[in-house]
Protein backbone atom coordinates (compact mmCIF):
# COMPACT_ATOMS: atom_id res chain seq x y z
CA UNK A 1 0.00 0.00 0.00
CA UNK A 2 1.07 3.58 -1.07
CA UNK A 3 1.05 6.25 1.28
CA UNK A 4 -1.42 8.12 -0.06
CA UNK A 5 -3.97 4.74 0.17
CA UNK A 6 -2.67 4.53 3.88
CA UNK A 7 -4.10 8.00 4.41
CA UNK A 8 -7.77 7.44 2.69
CA UNK A 9 -7.81 3.51 4.55
CA UNK A 10 -7.14 5.26 7.88
CA UNK A 11 -9.56 8.14 7.03
CA UNK A 12 -11.90 5.42 5.90
CA UNK A 13 -11.69 3.08 9.14
CA UNK A 14 -11.67 6.68 11.50
CA UNK A 15 -14.83 7.26 10.06
CA UNK A 16 -17.14 5.13 12.07
CA UNK A 17 -20.37 7.30 11.20
CA UNK A 18 -19.81 6.22 7.60
CA UNK A 19 -18.99 2.83 8.44
CA UNK A 20 -22.30 2.55 10.42
CA UNK A 21 -24.38 4.01 8.07
CA UNK A 22 -22.98 1.20 5.25
CA UNK A 23 -23.45 -1.49 7.34
CA UNK A 24 -27.22 -0.47 8.79
CA UNK A 25 -27.39 -0.82 4.35
CA UNK A 26 -25.98 -3.75 3.82
CA UNK A 27 -27.90 -5.39 6.66
CA UNK A 28 -31.20 -4.14 5.78
CA UNK A 29 -30.48 -4.93 1.43
CA UNK A 30 -29.55 -8.41 2.29
CA UNK A 31 -32.75 -9.13 4.60
CA UNK A 32 -34.76 -7.44 1.72
CA UNK A 33 -33.15 -9.65 -0.53
CA UNK A 34 -33.24 -12.64 1.34
CA UNK A 35 -36.98 -12.42 1.81
CA UNK A 36 -37.57 -11.84 -1.50
CA UNK A 37 -35.48 -14.86 -2.67
CA UNK A 38 -37.51 -17.14 -0.14
CA UNK A 39 -40.65 -15.70 -1.55
CA UNK A 40 -39.64 -17.51 -4.99
CA UNK A 41 -38.61 -20.83 -3.56
CA UNK A 42 -34.93 -20.76 -2.73
CA UNK A 43 -33.47 -21.59 0.43
CA UNK A 44 -31.78 -19.32 1.83
CA UNK A 45 -28.74 -19.82 4.45
CA UNK A 46 -28.80 -17.83 7.37
CA UNK A 47 -26.04 -15.07 6.89
CA UNK A 48 -23.94 -12.42 8.87
CA UNK A 49 -22.12 -11.37 5.72
CA UNK A 50 -22.31 -9.32 3.11
CA UNK A 51 -23.32 -12.13 0.75
CA UNK A 52 -26.29 -15.13 0.63
CA UNK A 53 -25.71 -18.57 -0.21
CA UNK A 54 -28.61 -20.03 -1.82
CA UNK A 55 -30.37 -22.73 -3.59
CA UNK A 56 -33.33 -23.31 -5.60
CA UNK A 57 -35.23 -26.83 -5.30
CA UNK A 58 -36.27 -27.02 -9.06
CA UNK A 59 -33.19 -24.83 -10.58
CA UNK A 60 -30.18 -25.94 -11.80
CA UNK A 61 -27.97 -23.41 -10.32
CA UNK A 62 -25.83 -23.68 -13.29
CA UNK A 63 -28.61 -22.33 -15.66
CA UNK A 64 -29.79 -19.28 -12.94
CA UNK A 65 -25.87 -18.61 -13.02
CA UNK A 66 -25.63 -18.37 -17.21
CA UNK A 67 -29.17 -16.23 -17.06
CA UNK A 68 -28.23 -13.86 -14.53
CA UNK A 69 -25.02 -13.33 -15.87
CA UNK A 70 -27.03 -12.97 -20.10
CA UNK A 71 -28.83 -10.21 -18.06
CA UNK A 72 -25.12 -8.53 -16.61
CA UNK A 73 -25.77 -9.92 -12.96
CA UNK A 74 -22.74 -11.72 -11.53
CA UNK A 75 -22.74 -14.50 -8.68
CA UNK A 76 -20.86 -17.18 -8.20
CA UNK A 77 -21.20 -20.86 -8.36
CA UNK A 78 -18.79 -23.50 -6.94
CA UNK A 79 -17.89 -26.88 -8.63
CA UNK A 80 -17.91 -28.85 -5.17
CA UNK A 81 -20.13 -31.33 -4.95
CA UNK A 82 -21.44 -30.44 -1.65
CA UNK A 83 -22.47 -26.60 -2.89
CA UNK A 84 -22.89 -26.99 -6.20
CA UNK A 85 -26.39 -26.37 -5.80
CA UNK A 86 -25.68 -23.08 -4.38
CA UNK A 87 -25.22 -19.57 -5.85
CA UNK A 88 -22.93 -16.91 -3.96
CA UNK A 89 -24.53 -13.48 -4.11
CA UNK A 90 -23.19 -10.28 -2.82
CA UNK A 91 -25.22 -7.78 -1.36
CA UNK A 92 -24.92 -4.69 -3.33
CA UNK A 93 -26.86 -1.94 -3.89
CA UNK A 94 -30.61 -2.01 -3.49
CA UNK A 95 -31.20 -1.25 -7.38
CA UNK A 96 -28.53 -4.29 -8.28
CA UNK A 97 -30.53 -6.77 -5.71
CA UNK A 98 -33.92 -5.40 -7.39
CA UNK A 99 -32.53 -6.05 -11.28
CA UNK A 100 -31.05 -9.91 -9.65
CA UNK A 101 -34.83 -10.11 -8.27
CA UNK A 102 -36.50 -8.85 -11.39
CA UNK A 103 -34.57 -11.22 -13.70
CA UNK A 104 -34.99 -14.38 -11.43
CA UNK A 105 -38.77 -13.93 -11.53
CA UNK A 106 -38.68 -13.21 -14.99
CA UNK A 107 -36.84 -16.71 -16.02
CA UNK A 108 -38.97 -18.49 -12.93
CA UNK A 109 -42.28 -17.35 -14.36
Amino acid sequence: MRGGQRVAAAAAIADRAHFERSRDRVVATRAWLAGALAAMGFEVQPSSANFLFVRHPLHDAARLQAVLRESRVLVRRFTDERIAQFLRITVGTDDECGALVRVLREQMG
